[in-house]
């Protein structure tokens, strides 16, 4: 065979591959296109709950905050003045960002500031509450974190507007957080169907018995149930 009859045929033949995979390649798509529309037709995504409780919290989780505050002394940072302080303790806090499984709130009287054993404490309880509502037949959910960490400043101006607030509290040393059980942040859909909405108490039941779960332990967190904040007022161990 010539070399120009050799150069035709490869040119055939690499023709025929491209046609090949050209029609491998729709036929793929037309497929994939089919299974979303399929998808798209079951509709929002329900819940199915089940095992569905309420622990109860003033029983549970009445940690004081004096007992809170021995450890927090003992483990977390000193008493940063203000944010420019705390920026300076880089190398001894680290800064909460949203992820999969929480939310920082707009924060007005604390900063999103935690020792690393606190942010591991969070992570934990994030990643066994989305565990948890998928155990319990319940759509995805994020928890919103109220209040961090608190710089001199911050507790002065939350003193002025409540009296009532602690001087010395556990926020101070980045050992501490609060997270929402009645406020939560839904997950909108996955892959283009909506989830339907999960009632709060079912929502609130799951979070609380993950805590107990938890704190259960003994020896990794202490926990108060903050009636008038709505928050679980949390303080890691070590």
């Amino acid at each position: 065979m010539s070399l120009k009859n050799k150069l035709t045929f490869a040119a055939a033949l690499l023709a025929a591959l491209l046609s090949i995979v050209g029609i491998r390649s729709a036929v793929k798509k037309h497929r994939i296109k089919k299974e979303e529309k399929a998808w798209l037709a079951l509709g929002p995504i329900q819940n199915h709950p089940k095992r569905i409780y309420d622990v109860k919290f003033a029983r549970e989780f009445n940690d004081m905050n004096e007992v809170q505050l021995r450890m927090a002394q003992a483990i977390g940072v000193p008493p940063v003045a203000d944010r420019e302080a705390a920026e300076k303790l880089k190398n001894k806090l680290v800064r909460l960002e949203d992820t999969d499984t929480y939310v920082v709130d707009s924060l007005t009287h604390s900063i999103p500031y935690l020792i690393p054993e606190a942010k591991a404490l969070l992570d934990l309880i994030g990643k066994n509450f989305q565990d948890s509502l998928s155990a319990k037949g319940l759509n995805p959910n994020k928890l919103v974190i109220t209040s961090v960490l608190r710089t001199e400043a911050d507790v002065e101006r939350l003193r002025r507007r409540n009296l009532n607030a602690s001087e010395n509290s556990t926020h101070r040393y980045g050992t501490t957080f609060d997270l929402s059980y009645w406020r939560y942040v839904k997950i909108p859909e996955l892959r283009g169907r909506p989830y339907e909405d999960v009632p709060p108490e079912y929502l609130r039941a799951t979070l609380s018995q993950v805590l107990k779960d938890i704190h259960d332990q003994g020896n990794l967190c202490y926990i108060k149930y903050e009636r008038k904040q709505n928050c679980f007022h949390i303080t890691v161990r070590k």
